[in-house]
């Protein structure tokens, strides 16, 4: 399994905007194969961060979703809304409670 992480913080006053940018994508990542989970997240602490935590079967699958035209099409919406660029980084599974 791969795991990314991505970390977004938007400009002031841009706040509802990523969100909505961000929640756009799910409905089309949910028809992926190999996409094992793909959940945002928003910081309590910090207003207007966001977190992505996505989970692929494999780098394929990551390869995958990386070219995708909704994807493509999300990141040159969304630099206008964004305070700093997008922190992505891979991770693999290495150890997990399974339920």
């Amino acid at each position: 399994m791969v795991v990314l992480i991505a970390t977004l913080q938007a400009k002031p006053g841009k706040e509802q905007e990523l969100e909505t940018a961000l929640k756009s994508v799910l409905p089309q990542v949910e028809s992926e194969q190999g996409t094992v989970q793909y959940i945002l997240h928003r910081s309590e602490k910090q207003t207007g961060k966001f977190m992505f935590y996505e989970k692929y079967a494999d780098k394929a699958a990551l390869n995958h979703h990386s070219t995708t035209p909704y994807l493509k099409e999300l990141f040159e919406k969304i630099p206008s809304l964004l305070a700093e660029k997008p922190v992505i980084e891979l991770y693999e599974d290495i150890a997990a409670i399974k339920r």
